[in-house]
């Protein structure tokens, strides 16, 4: 099945890095605004460029399109594709409005085609361990979450030195200006939907602390570069998320049980460690056990994922799975509503304020299939 990339940025690196994993896809070429940028890209990849985004709306070869613009252009290139006859693999967010992303997930439908939205780590090795433990039990009933999704402190780090491996710069400007809880929060929500089904409400708080971290340069917009939410989910599960570009790096996730507690390091790690700790009666209190034991990763056969930067994540195994729910007419684990429903969470958070805001999510989905491996 052939995809083309749409946006050779910062991004685009970590998804062509993992392309070795992922044989059954072809990459027919590659695209980007900035024709230096494409062909840098096209380059170091050894890949084809297009040289007008209508050329690869036009190619009959192309399946899919990995939609990588920047953030406020994922809109407009995911409407034409499918306006196109082309299937979307988009980056997060969907859209950077509710009506937009619930604008694409209809046309998609109304079209016979497939809109799926990263982050695709609910299909990693950790993600689905985890998952499993829930369904068997091994924590008893969930009653709480608390998950974390901390960047460090980005303002008075480097960052206008970080350079892809093709060459092209962070773009700090785009990322403060979409905001650290549109950026990465879907990271943790896509997990927690996916165990726990729809949320039914988000109450959350955001706030700029730092206005002045655009490398001595006005920002055009002040996205909150603090936010904590708690959700509620329909199945009575609660959550508190923080999400902040302001304290030490954690990307941890702790989910609270009767019996006991699961526990992982960094959600950004496709086979980050899965603990167990359970709880123990000590005279009159009830304690967590200092020993946790290490449930034993569900895996696939795919070597070691390549890893420059921060995260070790494989950044295809979405497109992967787009793909082969079309290839086999099922319905894909990352489904046009899902999507839907955790880009809804994930703006609740992104546009509450200071003074605290609470909104009923709308959005539903239809449960999801584990990976076969998994099960």
């Amino acid at each position: 099945m052939r995809i083309v990339f749409v946006g050779c940025g910062f991004v685009a690196d970590h998804y062509a890095r993992t392309l070795p994993l992922h044989p059954e896809l072809a990459v027919a070429g590659v695209f980007d605004r900035d024709p230096e940028r494409a062909r840098r890209f096209a380059s170091h990849h050894s890949l084809p460029v297009y040289p007008a985004l209508d050329e690869v709306l036009r190619d009959p070869r192309v399946s899919i399109v990995l939609n990588l613009a920047s953030p406020g252009a994922h809109f407009e290139i995911s409407r034409a594709s499918l306006e196109a006859g082309k299937h979307v693999y988009s980056e997060k967010p969907l859209a950077l409005e509710l009506a937009r992303a619930r604008e694409l997930v209809e046309l998609a439908e109304r079209l016979d085609l497939r809109i799926a939205c990263a982050p695709c780590s609910l299909l990693g090795e950790t993600a689905q361990t985890v998952w499993k433990a829930l369904r068997a039990d091994r924590v008893g009933r969930v009653r709480a979450v608390y998950a974390e999704m901390d960047d460090g402190l980005l303002h008075r780090m480097r960052y206008d030195r970080w350079v892809s491996e093709s060459g092209t710069p962070w773009p700090w400007r785009s990322e403060f200006e979409t905001g650290c809880t549109l950026e990465h929060a879907a990271y943790q929500v896509s997990w927690l939907a996916a165990f726990f089904g729809p949320a039914s409400r988000v109450s959350a708080f955001a706030s700029v602390q730092v206005p002045e971290k655009g490398a001595g340069e006005a920002l055009a917009a002040s996205a909150p570069d603090f936010s904590v939410a708690c959700i509620q989910f329909a199945s009575g599960v609660v959550a508190r998320l923080t999400c902040s570009i302001l304290a030490p790096q954690d990307h941890s996730l702790r989910i609270i049980g009767d019996e006991g507690v699961l526990r992982v390091p960094d959600t950004w790690h496709y086979r980050s460690p899965v603990l167990l700790q359970r709880w123990v009666t000590i005279r009159r209190r009830t304690l967590l056990s200092p020993w946790a034991r290490r449930i034993s990763l569900e895996g696939r056969s795919n070597p070691r994922i390549p890893r420059r930067g921060p995260s070790q994540m494989d950044y295809l195994r979405g497109v992967e799975e787009l793909a082969g729910a079309i290839r086999e007419g099922r319905p894909s684990r990352l489904s046009e509503r899902f999507c839907l429903h955790v880009n809804e969470v994930v703006l609740a958070i992104h546009h509450a304020t200071e003074k605290g805001d609470s909104r009923e999510i709308a959005s539903r989905f239809d449960p999801i299939e584990p990976m076969p491996w998994a099960l």
